[in-house]
């Protein structure tokens, strides 16, 4: 889920030598790199600090107040803890969506949002913008998802950018071990979140058999009719998949699908 990256639109104009994971054939814009050459290296070691732990504070007390409830547990498992009440609050995906969408927002001053969208989104045809949210993302949410690397991606235009965010590992997928919940409450209201409040499109790829995750910033989402995440039955592991089991004595339903 990369969900806190304008908290740190003052980092957007950090720098990088950007690590290549995927095929690169054009050469980048150097007004681009100038304005975005931090080096955001995956860290198969990371460990969170205090700035991760403010993060994950502000999106937990950001999280209850949509929910209107808290776990006893401290720190990320009482943080899946609320995102399974989420879940279950939702009288439908639609509804689960909307309510982690409007979590996203309420991280952010509105004036923030929009005044991205406006002047920044625009610039370069939207490559500036996804190249900065990108380094963002990768340097912010790694406290939410783990270790995360920059990486070059292919544009709808056949170019090559590097806007892309290769999450090695996400810890988010498998700490809830749910499929329903990476899609209902990350990778559908983060797409939306992007290509609405800021501007940005964003298609995300989770893998689910080895939990890794692809950001596309730049790139348009396929129809949903066709986004073949959305129609992966749950993990065999998922604590909700199994609930529902015992509730209706055995018969087996999947995680809902969107």
């Amino acid at each position: 889920m990369g969900v806190l990256t304008a908290l740190n639109c003052p980092l957007l104009a950090y720098s990088s030598r950007l690590p290549r994971r995927r095929r690169n054939t054009s050469v980048e814009n150097p007004r681009f790199l100038a304005l975005c050459s931090r080096n955001v290296e995956a860290n198969s070691e990371y460990k969170p600090g205090f700035v991760n732990h403010l993060l994950l504070n502000l999106f937990r007390k950001k999280m209850v107040e949509e929910v209107g409830w808290d776990s006893e547990k401290l720190g990320y498992d009482g943080l899946i803890e609320i995102v399974n009440r989420l879940m279950l609050k939702g009288r439908s995906n639609l509804e689960t969506e909307q309510s982690a969408v409007r979590i996203l927002k309420s991280l952010f001053p509105p004036l923030i949002l929009v005044l991205f969208k406006m002047l920044v989104a625009p610039i370069g045809g939207g490559r500036l913008a996804s190249m900065m949210v990108a380094r963002v993302t990768a340097w912010s949410c790694q406290w939410l998802m783990g270790a995360s690397s920059v990486n070059s991606i292919d544009l709808p235009d056949g170019s090559s950018c590097s806007s892309g965010v290769f999450v090695e590992r996400c810890k988010y997928l498998e700490e809830s071990k749910c499929i329903g919940i990476c899609i209902n409450t990350c990778k559908l209201p983060t797409q939306t979140f992007f290509k609405d409040c800021m501007g940005i499109p964003l298609y995300m790829e989770p893998k689910f058999s080895d939990y890794s995750c692809q950001f596309n910033f730049g790139v348009p989402p396929p129809p949903r009719s066709s986004d073949s995440a959305l129609h992966e039955p749950c993990l065999e592991i998922c604590p909700n998949a199994n609930r529902r089991k015992e509730l209706n004595k055995g018969l087996v339903v999947q995680c809902p699908k969107v």
